[in-house]
């Protein structure tokens, strides 16, 4: 199997960091949504969601509250089923309403999670790179310092964006009509109101990114010495990313729970999500995420290699 560029990032512009992590999301997405769906369709069959409750939608990057709409929606959740579980409930989907309802709701939140994911990963090689520079390319701390700050840096942009999307959802806004109202909320809270829920989603995503990444570059670096390359394989990186992901799931449960409470206390949530149904779906879409990413940089190395060579 062919090796892959590693965290260096030697002739790869950040444009390109930038495309190979938008495609590495997408690439994400589309395999971890279907399963958040059918969780979903699931939830709403045992327990169905009347209007005004809310519930967590995923798309693999990152977590949504979508507020359930009044009776005559044709939400997914809304839709009919007899599911005996999620095999049932996968195949019955597809047969019944087609494949394209295992993607419902994907395309609104890829608004957000996309800018959130590029600025992500692209300030992360970034930060790296510069904390090496500095600290020395061998230093253990600079993955988790680089994966703290960069998902600092991604969740600042992204707050402010994700509460106007569920208040314009919940409350039926037109633009105008939201603009109002966040217009008098700036008025009386201030500007950090737009902010509201973003010390407790840094609460946890910071600690699961320092871990994550700590990890990862660990992992990496034992199987490349293990297999006896220099740069990490598509498999490398693939199993890399399931286990550090599984480890800073793990740990970092507390913290999601609590950042999921704090999303949902201004309406009454249907569910809570337990450590297995969060691993099942945080370990796959750190695996395909990061192994998609380092082939998308490995191609663009190796095509800036061919383009330099050509006379």
């Amino acid at each position: 199997m062919a090796e892959m560029s590693g965290s260096n990032l030697n002739g790869i512009t950040v444009t390109q960091q930038a495309i190979a992590s938008c495609c590495g999301a997408i690439i994400t997405s589309l395999f971890v949504t279907p399963l958040d769906v059918i969780k979903t369709r699931l939830q709403a069959q045992s327990n169905p969601f009347s209007k005004g409750k809310c519930f967590v939608y995923s798309s693999g990057l990152m977590d949504h509250v979508c507020v359930c709409e009044n009776g005559d929606s044709k939400a997914c959740y809304k839709k009919p089923g007899h599911f005996k579980g999620m095999l049932d409930a996968f195949v019955k989907i597809i047969q019944i309403e087609g494949i394209r309802s295992l993607w419902s709701g994907l395309p609104p939140t890829l608004i957000m999670a996309l800018p959130a994911t590029v600025i992500y990963f692209t300030c992360y090689d970034q930060l790296s790179e510069a904390l090496k520079s500095r600290l020395g390319k061998d230093n253990e701390h600079i993955p988790v310092l680089a994966g703290s700050l960069s998902r600092v840096g991604s969740v600042t942009v992204v707050s402010p964006l994700e509460l106007i999307r569920t208040r314009m959802q919940y409350r039926r806004l037109s633009y105008k009509q939201l603009y109002a109202c966040i217009s008098s909320e700036v008025a009386v809270d201030g500007w950090f109101s737009l902010w509201r829920g973003w010390s407790s989603t840094v609460l946890r995503d910071v600690p699961f990114s320092a871990l994550y990444w700590h990890n990862y570059e660990r992992f990496k670096k034992m199987l490349c010495k293990e297999v006896g390359v220099h740069e990490p394989t598509f498999f490398i990186a693939f199993t890399s990313g399931v286990a550090s992901g599984s480890i800073a799931a793990v740990i970092t449960q507390p913290f999601d729970v609590v950042k999921t409470h704090r999303q949902t206390e201004l309406w009454t949530c249907e569910t809570s999500e337990s450590i297995i149904p969060r691993l099942s779906k945080v370990a796959p879409a750190c695996a395909i995420m990061i192994s998609s990413y380092e082939y998308g940089k490995s191609f663009f190395s190796h095509l800036n290699e061919k383009m330099n060579q050509r006379p």
